[in-house]
C-alpha cells in the first residue's frame, strides 16, 4: 500500500502531573506526499490536533489548541510526537493516530 501507520507506545500509564509522548510513524510511498494528520481521543471529545504537512517537511513543537493548554504536537519525517506535558485524570483514554494521503 501506499500509506502505513504505526502507533508507539502500544499502552502507556503515567501519573496526574506526569508530561506523555505519543509517537506515530508514517510510510508513504512518495516523498513529496500531502499528509493530514489526526490525533483522536476516544471517549466522545473528537480532535485533539489536526495539521496537514508535507512528508519531507519537519516542524518542531508546535500548539494544538484543541487538545488543551501545551500540547504540542512535532514532525521529524516520517515521525510524528504528540506531546501532553500535564496529564490529569480526565486525560485517560485510547489515542489514535489518523493520517490521510491527500490527492
Amino acid at each position: 500500500g501506499a500509506l502505513r501507520v504505526i502507533q508507539d507506545p502500544g499502552a502507556v500509564q503515567v501519573a496526574a502531573g506526569d508530561a506523555v509522548a505519543l509517537r506515530c510513524r508514517v510510510e508513504v510511498a512518495e516523498s513529496g506526499a500531502v499528509l493530514r494528520m489526526e490525533w483522536v481521543r476516544d471517549g466522545g471529545l473528537g480532535v485533539l490536533c489536526v495539521t496537514r504537512l508535507r512528508f519531507v517537511t519537519p516542524f518542531s513543537l508546535s500548539p494544538c489548541p484543541a487538545g488543551g493548554p501545551g500540547v504540542q504536537l512535532a514532525w521529524d519525517p516520517p515521525r510524528a510526537t504528540l506531546s501532553l506535558p500535564q496529564v490529569r485524570g480526565n486525560d485517560s483514554g485510547r489515542y489514535l493516530c489518523r493520517v490521510t494521503l491527500e490527492i
